[in-house]
């Protein structure tokens, strides 16, 4: 019944990736502004099943709603416009589960040794009920490093749209789907450095094989491109190209 469920819902997600505007992705940033608040996976749901015609509903699948309090967590270190950015992709199952990224190296930032590529994310409950993110890792000899608070120390526009994301992912959305969708989003320009890490911080993790659909080669011409390893390559003429 699952995978069942997962098929119906990848073509479904096709149906609103091919609407003019996809319409859904704006809402559920609309919904997330207005709650000041992250959404559930069952609003995610609810949104998105909200665009698209009866015969094209999404079945719903396993979702773990209750986050655990410590996830496995991959370090992804990036550049954008000559900007060095961090993104921190909390796994379940070996899954992206969540998603936080900023700079890491200005003044309220975060700097890692080069070396940590992994650790765990923790939530942790404050005196006042509050909850905050913890990164800790560890060192070859076993010592353990946390780095408290991930929340103050990223911009907190970024920090509100990565919950958005998180929520997402937490639905289960097919990573190379979750990419069009921070894609399509209509955002300010001075957070679109922002959503072009996002994407390239999520790209790792698109199973190889994957159709990059609406895509062409830059040398063929052709949409015959499939996700392989991080990169795109042509299936026509094997070309390859960077993401």
């Amino acid at each position: 019944m699952d995978n069942q469920a997962t098929n119906n819902n990848d073509e479904k997600l096709m149906a609103v990736e091919n609407s003019d505007n996809w319409m859904a992705a704006q809402k559920l940033v609309l919904l997330e502004q207005v709650n000041n608040a992250p959404l559930t996976a069952m609003q995610i749901y609810e949104v998105l099943n909200n665009h698209l015609p009866d015969n094209t509903r999404f079945l719903p699948s396993r979702v773990t709603e209750t986050r655990p309090r410590e996830l496995d967590c991959d370090v992804v270190r990036f550049q954008n416009n000559k900007e060095k950015w961090v993104a921190f992709v909390g796994l379940l199952d070996g899954r992206p589960y969540e998603i936080f990224t900023g700079l890491q190296d200005d003044d309220e930032g975060i700097t890692l040794p080069k070396t940590v590529t992994n650790g765990r994310i923790i939530k942790q409950t404050n005196s006042d009920g509050s909850h905050r993110y913890d990164f800790q890792w560890e060192n070859k000899r076993g010592y353990k490093t946390t780095v408290e608070g991930l929340s103050e120390k990223f911009n907190p526009e970024y920090w509100n749209y990565a919950k958005l994301i998180s929520g997402v992912l937490r639905y289960k959305m097919p990573i190379d789907r979750v990419i069009k969708l921070v894609a399509s989003l209509q955002l300010d320009e001075s957070i679109n450095t922002w959503k072009n890490g996002v994407e390239r911080a999520l790209k790792k993790y698109v199973i190889n094989g994957t159709v990059a659909n609406g895509q062409k080669c830059h040398s063929c011409g052709r949409e015959s491109l499939i996700y392989q390893d991080g990169s795109l390559v042509c299936r026509n003429c094997g070309a390859t190209q960077t993401i």
